[in-house]
């Protein structure tokens, strides 16, 4: 597997993240515009759980990359993208409120990132995304 079998394990995860937000936390009758909003900064609770950073604050910081913050994301950090995502779907259907969320959130990255840095399985997926 190579490491954009990997990325694509958080673009799957995104879709439970993403009905999540929408039956839960769109409103009837809201435009396009600020549904793309709330989809958006929805995904940054993500990035500042997990990376510390929101997207625009890393391509303010990267502006001759391509892509974004989770493209460039290594695989242990992607492996803890996608249980966040999936544990935020949860903690939205239970409407905990987006400042606890976050806060919870970036715990649980801190946590699962130093239980899995180092370890051999994400060594082998590593060695596989060379």
């Amino acid at each position: 597997m190579g490491w954009d079998v990997k990325r694509q394990l958080t673009k799957i995860n995104y879709r439970i993240h993403t009905d999540a937000i929408q039956a839960h936390l769109i409103p009837p009758h809201i435009s396009k515009q600020s549904i793309n909003i709330l989809y958006a900064t929805e995904a940054d609770v993500l990035n500042v759980a997990l990376f510390g950073k929101t997207a625009k604050d890393w391509r303010d910081e990267n502006p001759k990359k391509s892509g974004n913050i989770r493209d460039y994301a290594d695989v242990t950090q992607l492996v803890v993208l996608a249980n966040l995502e999936g544990i935020n779907a949860e903690l939205i259907k239970q409407e905990i409120p987006q400042p606890e969320r976050l806060s919870q959130l970036n715990r649980i990255a801190i946590s699962q990132m130093q239980s899995l840095v180092g370890n051999s399985s994400i060594k082998k997926l590593e060695v596989g995304a060379e």
